[in-house]
C-alpha cells in the first residue's frame, strides 16, 4: 500500500518498509482468542510511541490496518501491529494511557480523508521542527528539540526535546503554539532516545540497537567494562549518543559466572626468580597473564587459574615456589617475528617502482633460456 509506505514513521525514520522496532510477531495468531475477549488491540505511531486500545464498534481488523483512535483531545492516526491474545502479553510492557481511567477507544478504520489530512500534517513536521529550534535559540533556552509528532488530525504536537538542566519552556509554549496554531505538549527525552530515533550503524556494523530493538533503556556504568576486562577508554565505550554502550550490559551476567572462582589479582606471585604482578585476564579460557616486575621487555606470562590460586596457597604459609609455570603451561606471549633477508615484499613503496611494475606486467610474455644440469 503506498499510502502505509509513505506514512510508516516507526524507527525506519519514514522510509517505509517492515518496522523492526515497534513490529510484533504475533505468534498466537491461529490461535482462537481467550484472555482478551474485550478485543483490546495495538496500536503503533511515530517512532517508540505505542499504545492500546479497546475495539469498541468490532471492527475486523488485521496487523496494518490504520485506524482512527481516540485522542485527548480529537482523533489521531496510527497502524495496527497486534490484535488477539497476544495484546495482553504487551500491555504487561508497555505504559497503557487512560482517559478518565478508561482504555481509549477505536472510532474506525481510517477514511481516505483521514488519511490525506495524515500525510498533510507528516509534510509539516521538518519544518516545524526547525522553526522551534529556531524560536527556542531566540528565547535562549538551553534546549535542543530533537523531534516533533503532529497528531492525525492536526490540532494538536509532541514537541521531544533534550536538556542537561530543568528548563521554563513555558514562554516558549506560548510563542510556539502563536506560531503554528496548535495544541502543544513537550516531552523529555534523553540523549540515547534522540540516538534511537535518528538510527545508524554501529561499530559492530549492525543497525544500532537503540533504533532497532530495545524500547526501554536501563542504566550502563563501567563496571560493566571492568567485568569483562575491556579496556576504559572513553572514546571506544561510548557510542553515538556520547553515552556509554548499551551493549556492555548484554554479557556481564556471562562474565561473572565465570569469575566466581577466580582469585584476587592485586595479589603478585612470589616465585625463586623475582614477584609477577597481573596484567589481564582470558575469562573464558581461564588463564591470567602476568609479567616480571621491573621487566620491561613487555614479555607477559600466562599462568592457569587453578596454578595461580596453587602459587597464592603457598605464598600465604610463606613459601616461594621454584618455576611461575608447569611444563606443560604455555609459551610467552612475547615472540620474536623473523623476516626473510633481502625480502622487499612486505615494503611499503613495493608497487612504486614503475620498472619493477612494467616487469612483472610484461614478464609472461618474455622468452627464458634453461640450461639442462650438468
Amino acid at each position: 500500500m503506498d499510502d502505509l509506505n509513505l506514512v510508516d514513521r516507526g524507527c525506519c525514520n519514514g522510509h517505509g518498509g517492515t518496522c523492526s522496532k515497534l513490529h510484533v510477531y504475533d505468534w498466537l495468531d491461529d490461535v482462537i482468542t481467550i484472555s482478551n475477549p474485550s478485543d483490546l488491540v495495538e496500536v503503533r505511531f511515530k517512532n517508540t510511541r505505542k499504545d492500546f486500545f479497546r475495539n469498541v464498534n468490532n471492527l475486523k481488523l488485521d496487523q496494518g490496518d490504520i485506524v482512527a483512535v481516540e485522542a485527548n483531545p480529537g482523533h489521531d492516526i496510527g497502524i495496527v501491529t497486534v490484535t488477539g491474545d497476544l495484546v495482553m502479553d504487551q500491555m504487561k510492557k508497555h505504559k497503557v494511557t487512560l482517559i478518565n481511567g478508561e482504555i481509549r477507544k477505536i472510532y474506525r478504520k481510517a477514511k481516505q480523508a483521514d488519511i490525506d489530512k495524515w500525510k498533510e500534517s507528516i509534510a509539516l513536521e521538518h519544518q516545524t521542527m526547525i522553526r522551534s529550534r529556531q524560536i527556542a535559540n531566540e528565547l535562549e533556552l538551553n534546549m535542543k528539540i530533537g523531534d516533533v509528532e503532529y497528531q492525525g488530525d492536526k490540532t494538536k504536537a509532541i514537541f521531544y526535546y533534550l536538556a542537561d538542566d530543568r528548563v521554563d519552556f513555558r514562554q516558549l509554549i506560548r510563542v510556539l503554539a502563536d506560531t503554528f496554531r496548535i495544541r502543544i505538549e513537550m516531552k523529555q527525552i534523553g540523549a540515547r532516545q534522540e540516538a534511537g530515533r535518528i538510527g545508524g550503524i554501529g561499530p559492530c556494523g549492525r543497525e544500532i540497537c537503540c533504533a532497532s530493538w530495545i524500547s526501554n533503556f536501563i542504566s550502563v556504568n563501567t563496571n560493566s567494562a571492568r567485568y569483562q576486562d575491556i579496556s576504559l577508554n572513553p572514546q571506544k565505550l561510548a557510542g553515538q549518543c556520547g553515552k556509554l554502550k548499551c551493549c556492555l550490559n548484554f554479557e556481564v551476567d556471562t562474565y561473572l559466572d565465570a569469575q566466581k572462582d577466580f582469585p584476587a589479582v592485586n595479589v603478585p606471585l612470589e616465585t625463586e626468580n623475582g614477584s609477577f604482578q597481573y596484567q589481564k585476564a582470558d575469562i573464558f579460557k581461564q588463564i591470567f597473564w602476568y609479567s616480571q616486575i621491573g621487566d620491561k621487555s613487555g614479555t607477559f606470562f600466562p599462568v592457569p587459574v587453578t596454578r595461580v590460586k596453587e602459587i597464592l596457597q603457598l605464598n600465604q604459609k610463606g613459601k616461594k615456589v621454584a618455576r611461575l609455570m608447569l611444563d606443560i603451561d604455555t609459551k610467552p606471549l612475547v615472540e620474536k617475528l623473523d623476516f626473510e633477508a633481502g625480502s622487499d615484499r612486505d615494503t611499503l613503496t613495493r608497487f612504486d617502482d614503475p620498472k619493477q611494475a612494467g616487469n612483472k606486467k610484461h614478464g609472461n610474455n618474455r622468452r627464458r633460456k634453461f640450461r639442462p644440469k650438468q
